[in-house]
């Protein structure tokens, strides 16, 4: 097992297996298995659990049915993202896992771990929050053969955005994988590996979360960015739902219909081993002739067994999407183009298209 480096957000998680590229094609072909044990796990019981969490987080909580996952987000009050999170509803238990370091802005300024800030926002409602991380491990499965691990080893299959299990082990399908909730020290790392899944370590999970064009939290995202731009509305925040902190800002870009910026996919330049970092700079301009414009910064830089040298930047919205881009910064400044076919869907904004309308 190689460690992921020093620097990224998970040090001293395996990285790879000895063969990155071999572990990815396994699942993309088959099912491997990663150790996403680095999350931060709570979990929320209690009568009012479902429309406490409906008050204090973007997504509509209310009629979250048991054996329902979703995705949701802590915005500032400028509805910029403190905190992504998955979420999972089983047993009378919301299941909150998230990045480590996961935090929030405080109500008096500042920031607070995640926990402490949904504690302090409790007040008389009837709900508890525990730390869960230190008795749950996140394990996650990719790839086609998935449906038979979990049946070898006696695990319900959920389905779409489902969840299935028990105390015991929590099963919940995502948008990228199957997420086991497990408890650590169990030995459910090697059952699954037994069980056929092939280990896979983060570099395999990042290269697959990036060509699904997924943000990840203080990689993709920055202190400026609001859910419409990494493709979180509908996903993560409902724009519908009654007041929540930065509810405006999520109505007012939703019916504008165009934010600042928005996530795209860049393939960068493979004929160099040098590739930017996270928070290097995108310019326009063909061989740096344009003045180092900069219109973007980088996010997530993979190397994919399939797609190559890839990565997800913010761009500004006017950015042309066939313009020759240059990212990275000083000795690591590669060629890059956006990918088009993963350009997300534009739909204009209520209030855009009714102006439009009455111009008409």
């Amino acid at each position: 097992m190689i460690p992921t480096p020093e620097g990224s957000p998970d040090a001293g998680m395996p990285w790879h297996y000895g063969d990155p590229f071999a572990e990815q094609r396994a699942a993309a072909r088959k099912v491997a298995v990663v150790d996403r044990g680095n999350r931060e796990v709570i979990a929320v019981t209690g009568p009012e659990r479902l429309s406490w969490l409906h008050l204090v987080i973007s997504q509509h909580m209310t009629d979250l049915a048991d054996g329902a996952a979703t995705e949701a987000l802590v915005l500032d009050s400028q509805g910029r993202v403190d905190t992504h999170m998955e979420v999972a509803h089983l047993d009378e238990t919301v299941w909150l896992d998230a990045d480590p370091g996961a935090h929030a802005t405080g109500v008096r300024g500042g920031t607070q771990p995640l926990l402490e800030y949904l504690q302090s926002m409790v007040f008389w409602s009837k709900v508890e929050l525990r730390d869960a991380t230190a008795e749950r491990a996140v394990l996650t499965l990719l790839g086609p053969r998935t449906d038979e691990v979990l049946t070898k080893l006696g695990l319900p299959v959920p389905g779409p955005h489902g969840v299935a299990g028990d105390q015991q082990v929590i099963v919940r399908r995502g948008a990228l994988g199957v997420d086991l909730l497990v408890p650590r020290d169990a030995g459910w790392w090697e059952r699954l590996t037994e069980a056929g899944a092939r280990p896979m370590g983060s570099w395999g999970y990042e290269a697959f979360r990036v060509e699904a064009a997924r943000p990840r939290m203080a990689v993709d995202t920055d202190d400026r960015t609001i859910p419409h731009e990494v493709g979180w509305v509908h996903v993560a925040a409902h724009v519908a739902k009654g007041c929540y902190r930065g509810q405006e800002t999520v109505s007012k870009v939703h019916n504008v219909g165009r934010p600042p910026r928005r996530m795209l996919l860049l393939h960068l330049d493979g004929s160099t081993e040098v590739l930017p970092e996270t928070g290097d700079p995108v310019v326009v301009g063909r061989d740096g002739e344009a003045g180092g414009r900069t219109v973007g910064r980088v996010g997530s830089v993979v190397r994919h067994h399939e797609l190559g040298s890839v990565a997800l930047a913010l761009v500004k919205y006017s950015v042309p999407l066939d313009a020759e881009l240059l990212v990275g910064a000083e000795d690591r400044v590669v060629q890059a183009a956006i990918d088009p076919d993963a350009v997300p869907e534009a739909t204009p904004g209520l209030g855009r298209e009714a102006a439009r309308k009455l111009r008409g």
